[in-house]
């Protein structure tokens, strides 16, 4: 802070006597004081002052090291520099001492010493007019004397030659030279002999030259002296451009650092402390009342600090991040609805529910701006492209995206943050994510949210509570920062395998969107509009070498694959295409297409006959993949439609199971020997489904006599003397869930009544003990499956028919549908004629209300 003009220093001056350098009115100065009365100068004056007046102290030069205290005082200097401590930093290492930045003010003359003890005091006259270094004059010198008016005219010319000398662009040089024109020329003698490369002695000089014309004689002999050595530098050229910026050593004047610097530095700290420049930039990053009123407090807190201390770095790391924060800052958004549903059917192909659900979103926030970022979640099998949906949404909108991975965060620092009193301490992944991207409003993707774990340090899904409540994330708290920052701009999206795994707190705030795999015939598209055009560009093939046809993609789809998404579907794809590039390489594929000669006959083991050429003949283009060439490069099949082939005997059926990788087929065993009524049960099964057996074994056993299920000798019970294995074939692979219900009914009707179950039906529902069909989930998983397998007939739940709207048409009109509302109906779908029953269960009697 500088005072106004036609302000006077005091009569009285504190002195400080130092022996490294000079200070000149008009610049600033940074000293280390460590002698004993310096340091009480300091400690006593400085710190403890509270006006303006108290801050201004004397800077006299000593001819003695003031570090080597003595009761005598050392001969002083008489004349010194009134300077304003712009900036006190203490430290104790290697011992104590103090550091200070002071900006010179005028002359003054000791009058007189009042006092040696505890710090030199006197009593001073002021030689110069504070005005004229604070307040701008006009260019020419108060003065009537023309010598005078001559040799300020002949000083600015040649500072005005120094700067054309030197790089402009430099920040210091610059500064320098919007100095020259702001600053009255009467000033100029003292501002630039504390610029350029002068010794102390040369200084105390200028120091000396109370007259203005003695202190134009002083300095002008320096900046000649300085032009001159440019100018030999730049005739000789035995330096380089480099040490040429170097020639001048620069000392802060008003706006310059303290220290001595080359002019090729990059000069962040304007004034000479990186806090005046850092508290300029928390000013302007435009952050809430409460985010400011911590930056300052934090701030001014910095600046008591001296910089060897741990908790210096510690401060101003978190005030540099707060000032990198996008708090207000923010992307708009590209509201063209038209433009958005094109983009999205370019981008990915069918996902019609994920698709009409962000045009909503669009649409609305087309009508009203101000609508919080909903919490979507995207919810399937891998590799059905959820992820790339959000990344083609962030496009859609306009908006930058992140993404953060939570598979196997166990943490919630990773969620909220450090709090800084921890070594190592650090923001979240949301706030650091905001840092990154640099608006408050843009795609955060929260992918794998169903694998996050739980630890002792804490329980990150429980952190993301408040990131993903749309009531509370206007404030969310990092514990780093430890202010509130608005995320309810921020458009959330997660991505799941299974909800089965998310708590049910952090479930209620997203909304679920299920993503279920692809039909084949989707998958073929799907290959043919992304997979094949990637493959080919990513092992630079081109569409004239390479041909898939659409029937060997299906049968890569139905024999080499079988999965709900398209991920191993790409990677076979992929090794196709490295076969052929291995076949296009050894061809020279350099050579265009439309000149390749076709291939010729193989050559026979003896050699080459007489007379032929030595040139290599490239393949014919292109080369067409069928299903020879897919055997040769993939293998034999991976899978075979072995469906009808296992329905050779009684005791066999069809179930229908969803697991987090879509939805697949399941055999149900039964077989049955001389025993004394035990179940056995293997194949890796969870508790709920062994549970299912035995109500199926109940159900059976009750409703032996009307279904006439009968033991291998006849009798009324059919597990009197008689032992039953329970068989789920891939034991390897652990099973459970309700879903094998009405299958394991299915299996051991056939195995007690020795009828085939139909081998073109699969099924699937829960059931209980009076044998009524409950609902289950994973419908469209579960029919895509069974469509891949070949299967004709689907057996569902009743309350589940809801659930076939969401198939597409082309599935609903090639199977067959069979909706049961208990075992009776399942059991005369899965038999060829039914499955006859003695007498219909007794009607339940007719109730009256009385009410």
């Amino acid at each position: 802070m500088a005072p106004g003009g036609g302000i006077l220093i005091p009569t009285r001056l504190p002195l400080l006597l130092t022996h490294e350098g000079v200070l000149l009115p008009g610049s600033t100065v940074r000293f280390t004081v460590g002698s004993a009365r310096n340091m009480q100068l300091v400690s006593q004056r400085l710190l403890k002052g509270t006006s303006l007046k108290s801050t201004i102290i004397g800077v006299l030069p000593n001819s003695r090291d003031p570090e080597h205290d003595s009761d005598d005082l050392p001969a002083l200097h008489g004349i010194g520099t009134a300077g304003i401590a712009v900036q006190v930093v203490g430290s104790n290492w290697p011992k104590p001492h103090y550091t200070l930045l002071i900006s010179g003010l005028c002359r003054f003359r000791v009058s007189s010493l009042l006092k040696e003890r505890p710090f030199v005091l006197a009593e001073v006259e002021q030689l110069d007019k504070l005005e004229q270094y604070t307040t701008p004059a006009t260019e020419g010198v108060s003065a009537d004397d023309g010598e005078l008016r001559e040799l300020s005219k002949k000083f600015y010319q040649a500072s005005l030659q120094l700067l054309g000398m030197l790089d402009v662009s430099i920040p210091v040089v610059a500064k320098f030279r919007r100095l020259l024109d702001s600053l009255p020329r009467e000033t100029l003698p003292d501002v630039v002999a504390s610029m350029i490369h002068t010794s102390n002695k040369e200084k105390l000089q200028v120091l000396d030259a109370v007259s203005l014309e003695e202190r134009f004689k002083k300095a002008l002999p320096m900046l000649t002296r300085q032009i001159d050595g440019l100018k030999l530098l730049q005739k000789t050229r035995k330096t380089s451009p480099d040490n040429e910026k170097r020639v001048l050593s620069v000392r802060k004047g008003g706006a310059f650092p303290g220290r001595q610097f080359n002019l090729d530095e990059e000069d962040e700290d304007e004034d000479g402390d990186d806090t005046t420049v850092l508290e300029r930039k928390v000013r302007a990053a435009n952050m809430p009342e409460a985010a400011l009123k911590v930056c300052l407090k934090e701030l001014k807190r910095l600046k008591k600090l001296p910089q060897s201390m741990p908790e210096y770095a510690l401060t101003r790391n978190y005030l540099d991040l707060m000032v990198e924060l996008p708090w207000s800052k923010s992307t708009k958004d590209c509201l063209d609805i038209r433009a958005a549903r094109t983009l999205l059917d370019n981008d990915h192909y069918a996902m019609d529910k994920l698709k009409r659900r962000v045009l909503e979103y669009l649409a609305v926030r087309q009508l009203k701006t101000s609508l919080k970022g909903p919490i979507l979640c995207f919810v399937g099998p891998p590799g059905v492209g959820k992820t790339s949906v959000g990344r083609s949404i962030a496009r859609t909108l306009g908006r930058e995206f992140h993404r953060i991975a939570l598979g196997g965060v166990c943490d919630q620092s990773d969620i909220r943050g450090h709090r800084r009193t921890y070594v190592g301490s650090m923001p979240g992944r949301i706030i650091n994510g905001l840092k990154t991207v640099g608006v408050n409003n843009p795609v955060f993707l929260l992918d794998e949210v169903d694998k996050l774990g739980k630890s002792l340090q804490g329980d990150p899904a429980a952190a993301l509570l408040e990131v993903l409540d749309p009531e509370q994330n206007h404030s969310f708290t990092d514990h780093y920062l430890n202010v509130a920052f608005d995320l309810s701009q921020v458009l959330f999206i997660a991505t799941a395998n299974t909800t089965a795994t998310i708590p049910p707190a952090l479930l209620d705030r997203m909304e679920v969107l299920q993503v279920p795999g692809y039909t084949q015939e989707e998958k073929v598209e799907i290959a043919h509009r992304h997979l094949i055009p990637n493959q080919l560009e990513q092992h630079g093939l081109t569409p004239q070498q390479l041909l898939i046809p659409q029937d060997t993609t299906q049968d890569i789809i139905s024999r080499h694959t079988r999965e709900a998404g398209v991920r191993s579907l790409e990677r076979k794809i992929g090794a196709v295409c490295r076969a052929v590039a291995v076949k296009v390489a050894e061809g020279h594929p350099s050579i265009k297409t439309d000149t390749l000669i076709p291939a010729g006959p193989v050559e026979p083991e003896g050699g080459k006959p007489e007379g032929t050429s030595n040139k290599v003949i490239p393949p014919e283009m292109p080369i067409v993949i069928d299903h020879i060439a897919l055997k040769d490069i993939l293998g034999p099949p991976l899978f075979e439609m072995e469906v009808s082939e296992r329905f050779t005997l009684p005791g066999v059926a069809l179930g229908l199971a969803w697991t987090p990788l879509g939805g697949e087929i399941m055999f149900v065993e039964a077989s049955r020997m001389e025993g004394e009524g035990q179940l056995t049960l293997t194949g890796q099964l969870g508790d709920v489904m062994k549970e299912s057996a035995h109500l199926a074994i109940s159900w059976l056993r009750a409703n032996a006599k009307t279904y006439q299920l009968t033991n291998m000798v006849g009798a009324p019970d059919p597990l009197e003397g008689t032992d039953i294995h329970l068989h789920f074939p891939a034991g390897a692979v652990t099973k459970d869930g309700p879903s094998a219900g009405i299958t394991i009914v299915a299996c051991l009707a056939s195995l007690f009544s020795g009828r085939l179950v139909r081998s073109d039906v699969a099924m699937t529902g829960e059931i209980t003990l009076r044998g009524l069909v409950l609902p289950v989930g994973g419908i469209k998983d579960k029919v895509l499956a069974a469509y891949r397998a070949g299967v004709k007939c689907v057996i569902l739940p009743k309350r589940n028919e809801k659930d076939l709207e969401e198939l597409p048409a082309n599935i609903r009109a090639n199977l067959d549908f069979v909706t049961a509302g208990n075992l009776d109906e399942v059991l005369n779908a899965a038999f060829d004629g039914g499955f006859q029953r003695t007498a219909g269960p007794p009607a339940a009697p007719q109730l009256t209300s009385k009410l």
